[in-house]
């Protein structure tokens, strides 16, 4: 697992907080200082908690599992949805849909309606209805798309989020603690860290910040579904192994019954012992 260092973290500006008064009181054992009436947070905190929730979401991805990324701010939505998609990872970065969790039966039928959409696009009926309709019909499905076509592939509940910015996404952190879904993120000074099962201070304002952190992120999920993958494929080769194994056992087997000897039957009229017996028939007059 690659590991952040602390240089990195600072240059990237991962250090520096809110002002002072608009500090969460619960965010100061992970607060180093305050230099010119803002907060600084303490790295070596933020590398402790990275590795942690690194670790946490490895052993998630590993395991086959889904993780939502949620960040609609206007610096994290970009940074957001490319890190997801290179984890292969559903995400949230337009607005967040309220009930997406706890309400997850609606989303659902919201995402099956637009891939119903896109089969009537693709249908050559789909011409033969007026052009007012076919504009009503493109409309939504572009609506659609826009909220909903980052989770198209989550079928079921994510089993963990990982969030920018736990005050501006607060609905979401509210339904995933609703549901006991695990709650990843990176926690400002303003925010309250007690919100969230793994949070990780650091700025979740500048850009370079969340970039460097969420990068990190992915990797360690990366590293879980790299190691899933070899995990399944070196059971496909023992399961092989099995098989031939057993095929092998079961040609021995039916090379050893042909090469037993036949049993010899006895011929009728003869005995086992001493050959032919006389049989004397008495006539009786």
């Amino acid at each position: 697992m690659a590991k952040l260092t602390f240089e990195q973290l600072l240059d990237a500006g991962c250090h520096f907080g809110h002002l002072k008064r608009k500090w969460n009181p619960n965010m100061a054992p992970y607060i180093f200082m305050e230099q010119n009436g803002i907060h600084i947070i303490d790295l070596y905190k933020t590398m402790a908690k990275l590795d942690e929730a690194g670790a946490a979401l490895k052993q998630i991805a590993k395991s086959g599992k889904k993780i939502l990324f949620v960040g609609t701010k206007k610096q994290a939505k970009e940074i957001v949805a490319d890190a997801a998609r290179r984890a292969s990872m559903p995400y949230v970065v337009e607005r967040w849909p309220g009930g997406m969790l706890t309400n997850f039966t609606t989303i659902r039928k919201a995402v099956k309606k637009m891939i119903n959409i896109d089969r009537m696009l693709k249908d050559p009926s789909f011409t033969s209805i007026s052009k007012r309709e076919r504009l009503q019909i493109t409309r939504e499905r572009a609506k659609l798309e826009k909220n909903l076509g980052s989770i198209a592939d989550l079928t079921k509940l994510p089993s963990a989020l990982f969030v920018v910015d736990i005050t501006k996404e607060h609905i979401a952190v509210a339904e995933a603690q609703i549901l006991g879904i695990p709650t990843f993120a990176i926690v400002d000074t303003n925010s309250d860290p007690k919100k969230v099962d793994f949070p990780i201070p650091g700025n979740d304002d500048a850009g370079k910040s969340i970039s460097i952190i969420i990068q990190e992120i992915v990797d360690c999920i990366n590293e879980g579904l790299t190691e899933r993958k070899m995990s399944k494929e070196v059971d496909e080769v023992e399961e092989e192994e099995v098989i031939d194994e057993r095929k092998e056992i079961a040609i021995d087997d039916e090379d050893e019954v042909s090469e037993k000897p036949k049993r010899k039957h006895s011929s009728p009229g003869k005995s086992g012992k001493g050959g032919n017996r006389k049989i004397n028939i008495e006539v009786k007059d």
